[in-house]
């Protein structure tokens, strides 16, 4: 991990301003201010405003848990971001795979799926393997002799609790879901006041 803003490469730093820059593009839309360039203040329409408050408690109660996180489409968005610009996404897109392969009912595709998903994150030097001890690994890897749709069920269980307690709460302490949060209270506070038209 990187210590110092020096040391960190270019193209991190870039990625981590992207970040910022995605995140802010999902709660709301910018708009050039009176001719001078500067970048407007939010707008929420009265059409968007249900849409802004939604999103706006969306934004926020992920901060009160993981499963709120992983619960919305773009509290993942938000964190698989965050996790790329630590370069580690890895769990997440292992988790978001099993969540997936747990839906399949074909066999064949069960069985097929079940392979690529070890190979793609579990096997030893897996281009994507995810951070998990070796009982679980040979667990997993006996889990597939039969596939079933639990068959990554401890393998995904240790991700997430991972990802729970230790990218979390980097993600919520970071400036990109700081200011987000700010910017979602107050479009959420300004939804709520009464207006005068």
């Amino acid at each position: 991990m990187c210590r110092t803003l020096a040391a960190f490469p270019t193209t991190c730093l870039e990625r981590a301003k992207e970040f910022k820059t995605r995140l802010g593009i999902f709660l709301h839309k910018s708009e050039l201010g009176s001719g001078t360039g500067s970048v407007g203040k939010f707008e929420w329409d009265s059409k968007h405003s249900k849409e802004g408050r939604n999103f706006s408690e969306d934004v926020l109660g992920w901060r009160e848990s993981f499963d709120l996180l992983l619960s919305s489409k773009n509290g993942v968005a938000a964190f698989h971001a965050f996790l790329k610009t630590e370069f580690s996404e890895e769990n997440l897109e292992f988790w978001l795979a099993c969540e997936e392969f747990k839906k399949l009912r074909s066999a064949t595709k069960l069985a097929s799926r079940a392979h690529r998903i070890f190979e793609e994150f579990i096997c030893s030097e897996a281009p994507k393997e995810v951070n998990i001890d070796h009982e679980t690994r040979e667990l997993t890897r006996t889990n597939l002799q039969a596939p079933t749709a639990m068959c990554f069920d401890v393998a995904q269980g240790k991700t997430r609790t991972l990802m729970e307690k230790d990218s979390y709460p980097r993600f919520l302490k970071s400036p990109a879901y700081q200011d987000l949060a700010a910017q979602a209270a107050a479009a959420s506070a300004s939804l709520s006041e009464p207006s005068h038209t």
